[in-house]
């Protein structure tokens, strides 16, 4: 009776351990005391245990079995209190990367001037002439070398002017043949018989007078009839004179300044033959330089005017690159080769060949034309946007740090973390340091760094990664 009544006893005590385990942790819960600090934890275990062991004795139960059950879980209990209390209190060390800093004074910005390709030579082609568009021989797309026929204008009415001129041209050539040569003998001759002819009728009419003279005095000759000889006289004397002189031209021959007069004729004539010719070629329209048809402007049986645009051409074999600098850029770039311009995914090398001498008052730049190689003709077209990338030198005092080292801050500043060394002295882990936070401005973007300036020193250790695991004097370590 007695064992069977132990029996019933350890099974109440047992089921009232359960109950009162589950009552009492319930009950701290409740109470706003729930294990949340080790050391709370501890004195609840502590005051449920005195309560415990009070209410077995109270109930009279004095067998060991419950003694050596209640021994075995207060030291559990008080080895595992003590052991989340030492974790508890051991501080939460992170790893950190950092790197350490050097002040410098001047940094190398890489700045992209944009321009477009231009030929180096486009022209708008038109006839010199006014006249009908008889011939066309290029079309749009065309590649045309130096001198090579492009269209041609009617010149029918330039073939009819030619054949007058070189008719009169002829003309004047003989007339001045013959001043050249001079008087024919038979010319000669017969104006020496003139001379001669005069001189007879002079004489005989001297005579005639001279006898009229003697018989007037003695009225067998009346007044009139004398003075009809002397008249009749004097008008041969007259036409010997003249007579002479043309004899003595004929012996003399043509003059000096009469040839020279004539030989300007023909000169003259020889000139409108030679501008008539001139019209003539002008009338077929040749490529003044090897490039592309761009544009055909006129077709066949068109009146054109003077000067009107037929073709553009362009000149795609030799281009440049027109790019708009600072003045300051400007005058950096020299004229050795190995400049270096961008079009797309192509790099192509480029030399300075002109600088314009003012600057553009729309945009404040100064044009700067860059001949390219040769080579680049087969794969750039007249047009094309390039870009010229220049390293520029600016004098700042700053660091450069990796972008992975930067936190937004406020007031359009940044935030960095600094490592400092720390005064825990008592600690178990070694090596420890505390996190600081410093404020920078960031100057300048390149890739994957930045370059800052603001509470920096040179030597400063700065966290470069997981800073959104740092805060504020939190305590680190470094990585190995």
């Amino acid at each position: 009776m007695s064992e069977s009544n132990g029996t019933v006893e350890r099974d109440r005590v047992s089921r009232f351990l359960m109950k009162s385990n589950g009552s009492a942790l319930e009950q701290g819960e409740l109470n706003g005391t729930a294990p949340d600090h080790p050391g709370k934890q501890h004195e609840l275990r502590s005051s449920w245990l005195l309560g415990l062991a009070s209410r077995v004795w109270r109930v009279g139960m004095g067998a060991a079995a419950v003694v050596v059950l209640i021994a075995g879980v207060w030291f559990a209990v008080m080895a595992n209190s003590e052991t989340e209390a030492k974790s508890s209190t051991a501080p939460r060390v992170l790893a950190v990367q950092t790197l350490s800093v050097e002040q410098v004074s001047a940094y190398q910005m890489a700045r992209e001037y944009t321009g477009s390709i231009v030929a180096r030579r486009t022209s708008q082609l038109g006839f010199e002439l006014a006249g009908k568009l008889e011939e066309i021989y290029a079309d749009e797309g065309d590649s045309v070398t130096e001198g090579e026929p492009l269209a041609e204008i009617d010149t029918e009415h330039l073939e009819t002017r030619r054949r007058q001129l070189v008719a009169r041209r002829a003309q004047a050539a003989a007339k001045l043949g013959e001043m050249v040569a001079g008087p024919r003998d038979e010319d000669i001759a017969a104006a020496r018989a003139r001379v001669e002819s005069f001189l007879a009728q002079v004489e005989l009419l001297k005579r005639q007078a001279a006898r009229q003279k003697k018989t007037v005095a003695s009225r067998a000759t009346s007044q009139d009839e004398y003075d009809q000889t002397i008249f009749g006289l004097k008008a041969r004397e007259a036409q010997l004179s003249e007579a002479q002189h043309n004899l003595n031209e004929l012996l003399n021959g043509t003059r000096k300044e009469q040839i020279m007069a004539q030989q300007a004729v023909v000169d003259e004539l020889d000139a409108a033959i030679a501008a008539v010719d001139v019209d003539l070629r002008k009338s077929t329209l040749k490529a003044p330089y090897s490039g592309t048809i761009a544009r055909r402007l006129a077709d066949d049986g068109t009146v054109l005017d003077v000067g009107q645009p037929i073709f553009r051409l362009v000149e795609d074999r030799a281009l440049e690159a027109w790019i708009g600098l600072p003045v300051h850029a400007s005058l950096g770039l020299d004229k050795e080769p190995g400049h270096r311009v961008k079009i797309g995914h192509e790099v192509i090398d480029a030399t300075v060949a002109s600088r314009f001498p003012e600057v553009d008052p729309a945009t404040r730049t100064r044009m700067v034309v860059l001949r390219l190689d040769d080579s680049a003709a087969a794969h750039v077209v007249h047009g094309q946007v390039v870009r010229l990338e220049l390293d520029e030198t600016v004098e700042a005092n700053g660091f450069w740090l990796p972008v992975t080292s930067l936190a937004k801050g406020t007031r359009g500043l940044w935030t960095l973390f600094v490592v400092m060394e720390t005064d825990l002295k008592e600690s178990t882990i070694p090596d420890l340091l505390r996190v600081e936070r410093r404020d920078i401005e960031l100057i300048h973007t390149e890739s994957d760094r930045v370059f800052v300036r603001g509470t920096l020193n040179s030597g400063d250790r700065v966290v470069t990664s997981g800073i959104h695991r740092v805060v504020p004097g939190q305590l680190v370590r470094l990585t190995k």
